[in-house]
């Protein structure tokens, strides 16, 4: 059966019950599935066999023709390692792809997300290219996220039809069982990878301590090297000679014809031998196929096309190497080197011949040992496990009965942070001692290692511990965290014979080891508390550059405030002139409600003492208080609480304050790391404060305009204009007095009236321009009618707006088209503009266009800059578009709610 035969047999019917029913099968059916393969993954199965039967799993669930599984491999490519496809497929297992184009396995490496392609068709790369020749359609993909990186990829094909929907998120659910699957593999890979390391070093270290002949070692090193390495296809031993040549002296090789024993090559610049050879520390060097084919012979023999190698010293002096080649020419593994050196450390050993059989073997424990307890500190364990790792290397190592791990407390007190005894646990966990009588008071006076020899006779709490639990002796080493004395970690004995003397030396080693997990742990602490932070201020600072109100900015860092520092109470209060504070934001009802004030005088209270200093302030609210704000703040369970100035242009405005119900008082930098969120939370006042300021005096500023241009219409209409219009008269009727005969004064008396009739038709234009008549009275739609129908244009008047308006909406409307039919009448070029006013959701809205030449801009003139200003000065907005020869387009929207009390 096909892909569209399984989906249209799967296909719900009309009734909703049976949709219910289909949904509710496919559910049970991908669950099923699911814990199938949690099944398999749980018993440790294999992860190639994991893959497949996802794959198949993936196939029968989703009823898909094609599933694929692919890993992402370090040099850009993609490996397919599983698939199920019911035809042809060029995708197929153990072929390897570039992640180039917009593939859908391009896309989830690129964004670590879900994918989905649709269509192939028109897609450049090789992976669309091989979709198209295996005739897909479309394709969707889920990322296989192992230890916090993409590993890989799920994904489904249709040849022949669309992909169901949210195909990726059902895909989903499969990744999180596959990236178990090759974390379990991972792990157990590492486990076998470092056993056998250490068993071949072992041997290695056995053979050199019974004194086996140089020759004997060599070839047991290069062949544990060798077979160590999956990825090598030879190892070597080689000699520096004293005329820049090296001695092939131990060699290991998967295949025959590698450069025998006793053969010599020259030194030659980019090859490993001459890197180590200069730089006296492990190297590698990957040589491209140019610079290979430039190499002498003898060394092309050797097929290092990529190798590291890690040098032998001897008393100091650069003795040789250790080397291998990969079998391919990826690179090998990062932690190639650092492998290599534990070999040649034996192997400079048994050169040098410097220590006796025995030593050698402690040695090679130790240094095992300490190897292991750098694994896990190097993967990033927390100190409990590091510890417990210390604890099992110690007693291997040392005659010891028992560890303990303490850390120095301020208060000059010790506490057992962590514990282990050969009978099992440790009982005294989390106990904290003085100093007295102890290695770790010992310790904390020298800043050295120490021992205790014997606790029958010691002082102090601890000693008598000690004592109850059988310990004679014990030996510490300090652990410093980056130059500060962190704790002791100390070895104890049961037995009459005291501790080893180098066991002092050994266990600083392993403190080190130590220090260095304390030190990773608590840096990811600090740098995850950092990246928090100023995660947090960038949201808060960009909602401040977007011009947030005060009132969204205040809860949003009053929210940010309550996560960053867990601090489920907290507060943000403005000082009043009246010696109140008033809450402005608050969470969990911290002293609110909002708009709630509070006396400030004769408070004991971090918000009180704030406002009488200025600077930041704690209060304990355990002890005796006084004061509302004080008694409101312990009512809610507030044990202790910080208050942090917020300061608006060099002036106290108000406060921010968290308080905590916790016993333990807040850490000891939360004023300074506060402080950060109330200096964004004043700029926001301030820019707020200014943004109120600038457009209180740009609307007092137009009303002043809007005024004087009604007084200049109303002087204009009540004086000049009423005396022209007198005079007229006047002529008019000593016009009819004048006699017949004299027809000339007649004539002149005519012409005078005619243009003093003229003067005054101008001045009744004028007076309109300064204000429009009759807007006051009328209203804004007759007012722009008696416009349009005076305009040169023929003007398309839409108008929606039906009664009155505040009088700056009406006056600035008006203006914006009449300013309009100006410049469109003077520069447009147009016969026809089209005007549209609208009254809709709380604004007035005002088009006008016209198919012009366009090129508007209110750069080159005041007009449209003026208008521009006047719209903003209620609060409006407006908008321009006028791309040269495609007509322009003015679009205003003013405000009426905030304009009603202007009328």
């Amino acid at each position: 059966m096909g892909y569209r035969d399984s989906m249209s047999t799967s296909a719900p019917r009309a009734d909703p019950r049976n949709e219910d029913s289909v949904g509710l099968h496919r559910l049970v059916k991908e669950q099923a599935a699911l814990r199938r393969v949690a099944t398999l993954v749980a018993s440790g199965a294999p992860s190639a066999e994991v893959f497949s039967a996802v794959a198949q799993e993936v196939a029968q669930v989703m009823h898909m023709p094609m599933v694929e599984v692919y890993r992402y491999d370090s040099d850009g490519m993609m490996t397919v390692i599983a698939t199920v496809s019911d035809r042809p497929d060029v995708v197929r297992p153990g072929t390897r792809w570039p992640l180039d184009g917009q593939s859908m396995v391009a896309q989830v490496k690129r964004t670590g997300r879900p994918a989905r392609v649709e269509d192939y068709t028109n897609l450049p790369g090789a992976l669309a290219a091989g979709a198209r020749e295996s005739r897909l359609n479309a394709t969707a993909g889920a990322p296989i996220i192992v230890n916090g990186s993409i590993w890989g990829a799920i994904g489904m094909s249709s040849p022949d039809a669309p992909l169901p929907d949210h195909a990726e998120d059902r895909l989903a659910e499969f990744t999180e069982l596959v990236a178990t699957a090759i974390a379990n593999s991972q792990a157990q890979d590492e486990r076998t990878r470092l056993a056998e390391e250490q068993a071949a070093l072992r041997r290695v270290a056995t053979l050199v301590a019974r004194g086996a002949p140089p020759a004997e070692v060599f070839e047991a090193v290069v062949t544990e090297i060798g077979q160590l390495f999956p990825g090598a296809n030879a190892a070597a031993l080689s000699r520096y000679e004293t005329d820049d040549e090296l001695t092939m002296i131990g060699k290991w090789s998967r295949t025959d014809g590698y450069v025998p024993v006793g053969a010599r090559y020259p030194l030659v610049k980019g090859t490993v031998g001459s890197l180590i050879g200069e730089r006296r520390r492990p190297g590698r060097v990957d040589v491209n196929a140019e610079a290979f084919r430039s190499l002498p012979a003898v060394i092309r023999d050797l097929g290092w096309v990529s190798v590291v190698g890690a040098p032998i010293l001897v008393e100091g002096r650069l003795w040789g190497l250790v080397g291998i080649s990969s079998a391919t020419e990826q690179s090998l593994p990062a932690s190639t080197e650092e492998r290599l050196t534990e070999f040649t450390e034996l192997l400079a050993t048994a050169i040098a011949n410097a220590e006796s059989g025995e030593a050698l073997t402690v040695l090679a424990d130790e240094q095992a040992a300490l190897r292991r307890v750098a694994t896990v500190v190097a993967a990033g364990a927390p100190p409990a496990e590091v510890f417990e790792a210390v604890s099992a290397e110690v007693a291997a190592l040392i005659a010891a009965d028992g560890a303990v791990l303490t850390r120095y407390e301020a208060d000059g007190s010790v506490t057992a942070v962590s514990g282990w005894t050969t009978e099992g646990g440790y009982s005294n966990l989390g106990t904290r001692y003085a100093l007295e009588g102890t290695v770790s008071g010992l310790i904390f006076e020298t800043g050295r290692p120490g021992r205790v020899d014997s606790y029958a006779e010691a002082p102090g709490e601890m000693p008598e511990v000690a004592r109850q639990m059988g310990t004679r002796s014990s030996v510490g080493a300090p652990i410093t965290v980056e130059g500060r004395l962190w704790g002791v970690l100390a070895a104890v004995s049961k037995s009459e014979r005291p501790l080893p003397r180098d066991t002092e030396r050994r266990l600083a080693e392993f403190a080190e080891l130590f220090a260095t997990a304390i030190a990773n742990s608590e840096a990811r602490e600090q740098l995850a508390q950092l990246a928090d932070e100023q995660g947090a201020l960038r949201r808060v600072a960009t909602l401040v550059a977007e011009g947030g109100t005060p009132h969204h900015v205040f809860d949003v860092v009053r929210d940010e405030v309550a996560r960053m520092f867990n601090a489920p109470i907290s507060v943000l209060l403005r000082y009043d002139a009246n010696g109140t504070a008033t809450v402005l934001a608050t969470s969990d009802a911290y002293l609110g409600p909002i708009g709630r004030s509070w006396p400030v005088e004769g408070d004991s209270g971090a918000i009180a003492q704030v406002y009488r200093t200025g600077l930041p302030a704690r209060a304990d609210y355990t002890r005796p208080a006084q004061g509302p704000a004080a008694a409101a703040a312990r009512a809610v369970g507030a044990r202790s609480a910080v208050g942090v100035p917020v300061v608006v242009d060099g002036t106290l405005w108000g406060v921010m304050a968290v308080g905590s119900r916790e016993t333990e008082p807040l850490p000891a930098d939360f004023e300074g790391r506060l402080a950060k969120f109330t200096e964004i939370l004043a700029t926001a006042i301030a820019n707020a404060e200014g943004r109120a300021e600038l457009d209180a005096s740009r609307a007092r500023i137009v009303a002043t305009a809007d005024a004087t241009r009604r007084q200049i219409e109303r002087d204009l209409h009540d004086g000049a204009q009423q005396q022209l219009v007198s005079l007229a008269l006047a002529l008019r009727a000593a016009q009819a007095t004048v006699p017949e005969e004299l027809e000339q004064h007649r004539s002149e008396l005519d012409r005078v009236v005619d243009g003093l009739t003229a003067a005054l038709d101008e001045l009744r234009e004028i007076a309109l321009g300064v204000h429009p008549a009759g807007l006051s009275e009328d209203g804004l739609t007759p007012a722009l009618k008696r416009l349009v129908a005076g305009s040169p244009l023929r003007v398309n008047l839409d108008c929606r707006a039906d009664g009155r308006f505040p009088e700056p909406v009406e006056v600035t409307a008006y203006y914006v088209v009449s300013e309009s039919l100006t410049n469109a009448a003077k520069y447009a070029d147009t016969p026809v503009v089209d005007v549209a006013v609208a009254a809709d959701g709380g604004a007035l809205r005002v088009e006008v266009r016209d198919d012009g030449r366009g090129g508007a801009d209110p750069a080159e003139g005041s007009g449209l800059l003026g208008l521009k200003d006047r719209v903003e000065a209620i609060g409006g907005t407006m908008r321009l578009t006028s791309p040269p020869g495609a007509g322009t387009a003015l679009s205003v929207v003013l405000p009426l709610r905030d304009q009603a009390a202007r009328r």
